[in-house]
């Protein structure tokens, strides 16, 4: 039995457009990396929850789910992602304390620095399947960042 331990990390993220169909992305404080905004779901939250106030935390955006674009898994850990299509319905853009800046990309042209799988769950957006996607995710090791987290 597993009594008190989690079998899972679960994980939320959003990938929101605005009327020109840019995505949003957040540019990391603790690391050098531009990535959709989302986090870990906290106890007793759902993932659709824990979306919301996570793009609350990192945007100052007031958000709703548009739709389950996929649930990723990824390998060597256990962790689930769900990955929703979201929009804006409220809220002010700002820096956080957990993102530096965020603003609107052409899909063609997101910066380099992008984690590769969040680019990757973008298409997954755009790519017009009518039901979400399962996928797992190999986990490539990033080099070292200095943390701004004691």
């Amino acid at each position: 039995m597993n009594e008190g331990r989690a079998l899972f990390n679960i994980g939320a993220f959003a990938v929101i457009f605005d009327d020109q169909r840019r995505v949003l992305l957040s540019h990391r404080r603790d690391m050098d990396a531009w990535n959709l905004p989302g986090g870990g779901v906290e106890i007793e939250e759902m993932p659709n929850e824990g979306v919301i106030r996570e793009v609350r935390e990192e945007t100052g955006f007031e958000a709703e789910v548009v739709r389950l674009v996929g649930v990723y898994g990824k390998i060597g850990r256990n962790e689930l992602v769900f990955t929703f299509e979201c929009r804006v319905i409220g809220g002010e853009l700002q820096a956080t304390d957990e993102s530096d800046e965020s603003r609107y990309f052409v899909l063609e042209e997101l910066p380099a620095n992008t984690l590769k799988k969040h680019a990757a769950r973008i298409l997954d957006t755009i790519s017009g399947y009518q039901k979400p996607v399962f996928r797992k995710e190999v986990i490539v090791p990033r080099k070292p960042q200095k943390s701004i987290r004691g």
